[in-house]
């Protein structure tokens, strides 16, 4: 048997996009998640094997420069393909100091394209997120986001309020943030932002569930009842 060749140790873009080939699978190509349609080409790599693939070049990059790093991120997202993308956002997720040299226009650029929930997230979880806990956005620059005419965008501003409140990703809680963002997406009735907007309230409620029982009884003449229930049912029981 022939050995595997070894990874290489300064990884391209291009290096990167043939070993995500490698591992797609063709019966799970083509839609985000069975079902959800995207622009983006999905190859239908498994969480295991993309995550073996992060970890690999994260390792990989670990004594790149900020600028270096961003440069690779923005060549990922540029091959269109989904898996690419969240390879991109992880990669930026691990290193601080690539999401502040980003700075807001950076940071808009790299998710511009992502049309379907997992980018979003993933996106949101590890890159903006994390950068408005780190004060490289502003609470305005969210803002715009929830008032977006784009639904996602809208989802990206609430799955930011993830990061600050959930533990494991560094989140301490953040009351007035998060509710904030909430507050402006109350009345939104589409489905993908309807799902991150009981979220964004249940991952609240972990650390305060008086401010979110407080909220609810503020907006629910107006919440779709879908983020009602599952909200209302994290604060009397603690499952979604």
């Amino acid at each position: 048997m022939v050995p595997a060749s070894p990874a290489p140790s300064s990884p391209s873009a291009s290096d990167i996009m043939g070993r995500l080939r490698a591992l797609g699978r063709p019966h799970r190509a083509g839609s985000v998640d069975g079902h959800s349609q995207s622009a983006l080409q999905v190859l239908g790599i498994v969480v295991p094997d993309l995550r073996a693939v992060v970890r690999d070049v994260a390792r990989d990059v670990r004594s790149w420069s900020a600028s270096r790093v961003v440069s690779l991120a923005r060549a990922l997202c540029a091959q269109r393909v989904l898996e690419s993308r969240q390879v991109a956002f992880e990669l930026v997720g691990r290193r601080p100091d690539a999401r502040a040299s980003l700075g807001i226009r950076g940071i808009e650029a790299l998710g511009r394209g992502n049309d379907n929930w997992k980018s979003v997230d993933v996106f949101a979880c590890e890159v903006t997120g994390p950068a408005w806990r780190e004060g490289v956005l502003s609470d305005a620059a969210v803002h715009r986001w929830a008032a977006s005419r784009d639904h996602w965008w809208r989802r990206t501003a609430l799955v930011s309020t993830v990061p600050l409140n959930l533990k494991s990703r560094g989140g301490t809680g953040d009351v007035s943030r998060t509710l904030a963002v909430c507050a402006q997406c109350a009345e939104d009735r589409e489905d993908m932002v309807v799902k991150a907007l009981s979220w964004a309230l249940r991952e609240l409620a972990k650390r305060e569930p008086k401010a979110v029982a407080g909220f609810v009884e503020v907006h629910q003449s107006v919440m779709a009842a879908r983020a009602l229930r599952e909200v209302r049912r994290k604060l009397e029981t603690g499952r979604k």
